[in-house]
């Protein structure tokens, strides 16, 4: 008799710890419905996991998400500087040309002989000074933030096509491929190890640093406070002008990081690099809820955000059937979706 009650004791439990867990969820989004899409993000991400677990298998297994980290770790530090810039009610569209500047700038000056570490700052620094003429435009020339990053965009590809139009290849023992290499951290059975690059660990670091520059600091309560009101942030005496510039400097910066994690990588640069990209930063952050017109969204969904958009390369690449072209659609049909729900999330908002 024991052993027929057991099952179902345990079965109940579980049971009553998600009715719990969803109890709770809805709480938080019915006090906050800002959270809302985060949480849809949250959802389909996991979702996702399932779906291509039980469709194609090997997709829970550590050299799969693995994998998916090291694929995109240059996405998620560009959707974190993203997330600074939208957080205000701006865009930087100029993300994917610093990547494409800064890498053909960082291997042509590695293969002629510069210290390496020299190379990864000014590539980082090349990134720094195109978000500081964005932020500059923006703030006290009174430019829109669309105009003025698509004119940085225009720039940063016209120089790298400047640089190089063919392809440049770090040498074999460019000491810069080191962030690339691959370390394992758990053995697991056969080929499924956890595996890690320094490029995953600087990604993972952006991110906290910007959840505590966020949710920890004054100036992270002022990119939100601009976001919910410009003109009021400034009546309360907010350093709105310093903070709309630092914003844009934040993502320049990272443009210019995730051009030296990316380059380490694969180890190869073109004037053609980081075409979209931008896009897929911008989806990433608007996935992972943060609103485009500002004042709400946090540095981890727009992760999970970049998450989400890797994993659908991945089923799509292990379905077979799915023509490449598919990702674009399906992209695009996912974002309208959160559009729309950050629509519904706004107009909720002001009821």
């Amino acid at each position: 008799m024991t052993a027929v009650q057991t099952p179902r004791v345990d079965s109940s439990a579980e049971a009553s710890a998600v009715s719990k867990l969803v109890e709770r969820v809805k709480r938080v989004v019915s006090s906050n419905p800002s959270v809302l899409p985060t949480v849809a993000a949250i959802v389909i991400f996991v979702g996702m996991v399932i779906y291509g677990e039980v469709a194609y298998g090997r997709i829970v297994q550590y050299n799969t998400l693995s994998n998916l980290l090291i694929n995109n770790a240059h996405l998620i530090i560009l959707a974190v500087g993203m997330t600074f810039v939208i957080l205000t009610g701006g865009i930087d569209l100029s993300v994917g040309s610093v990547i494409a500047l800064s890498s053909v700038a960082g291997v042509m000056l590695a293969n002629a002989g510069w210290s390496p570490w020299l190379v990864m700052l000014l590539m980082v620094l090349i990134g720094t000074a195109f978000g500081l003429a964005s932020g500059i435009l923006i703030q006290y020339f009174n430019v829109q933030p669309f105009i003025a990053t698509l004119a940085m965009m225009f720039l940063g590809r016209g120089l790298a096509a400047l640089l190089s139009t063919q392809p440049e290849r770090l040498a074999d023992d460019s000491p810069i491929l080191w962030l690339g290499e691959q370390f394992k951290v758990i053995d697991g059975e056969k080929v499924n190890d956890v595996v890690v690059t320094p490029g995953v660990i600087i990604a993972l670091v952006v991110v906290l640093v910007a959840f505590f520059l966020l949710h920890r600091t004054r100036t992270g309560r002022t990119v939100y406070a601009i976001g919910g009101s410009e003109s009021s942030s400034a009546l309360m005496g907010l350093a709105v002008p310093r903070t709309k510039v630092l914003v844009y400097v934040i993502s320049g910066t990272l443009a210019g990081l995730a051009a030296v994690v990316y380059t380490s990588r694969l180890g190869i640069a073109q004037n053609i690099t980081g075409i979209g990209w931008e896009l897929d930063a911008i989806a990433a952050t608007v996935i992972g809820g943060t609103l485009l017109t500002g004042g709400y969204g946090y540095v981890l969904g727009s992760v999970v955000g970049a998450l989400v958009l890797g994993l659908m390369n991945v089923l799509i690449t292990r379905d077979g059937g799915i023509p490449p072209e598919m990702t674009t659609i399906i992209t695009g049909g996912i974002l309208l979706v959160f559009v729309l729900l950050q629509r519904a999330v706004t107009s909720k908002r002001h009821t």
